[in-house]
């Protein structure tokens, strides 16, 4: 992750981040409980990152990508993410640990998962510094609030 745009220093990007890594985490612990054989926790930790993710991708489309996606150039870059989206919340929702096929489905989805968000971090949330007004800063913001009504953005 680069540290060099100032994207960082946004709050609303900050927080997509900061979501970013905690749906890492619970992946991460899926991923050691399955190697440990305890499904039960990973069915634990893959539960929290569904509804980690799943609050994130709201504010993400509903905000963020929304008002990037009115270009055609991040439009075309916008809706591979989305069904990325959808492909990783089925799995999530309907996975069944106890075969080898799922086991590795998970590690796959976990791993695959750093490249999605890469392209968000390395790619979107640079360019939005220089896309986006502050009309559509509003309405990104906006729409990461009504995703996350129970929470405040994170302080500067």
């Amino acid at each position: 992750m680069c540290h060099y745009c100032g994207c960082r220093d946004m709050p609303l990007l900050r927080d997509y981040i900061a979501e970013h890594e905690r749906s890492i985490n619970f992946g991460g612990e899926a991923v050691r409980a399955i190697d440990r054989g305890d499904f039960a926790s990973a069915r634990h930790s893959l539960d929290a990152m569904a509804r980690e993710l799943a609050t994130h991708w709201q504010g993400d489309e509903n905000g963020l990508f929304r008002v990037m996606a009115r270009d055609e150039l991040y439009a075309e870059h916008i809706a591979p993410l989305i069904v990325e989206h959808r492909e990783l919340a089925h799995l999530l929702s309907t996975v069944d640990l106890t075969t080898t096929e799922g086991r590795q489905a998970i590690r796959d989805a976990v791993s695959d998962l750093y490249e999605h968000i890469s392209k968000e971090e390395d790619g979107l949330f640079p360019a939005s510094l220089t896309a986006l007004d502050g009309d559509e800063w509003d309405a990104a913001i906006e729409a990461w609030q009504e995703a996350h009504p129970d929470r405040r953005m994170i302080a500067g």
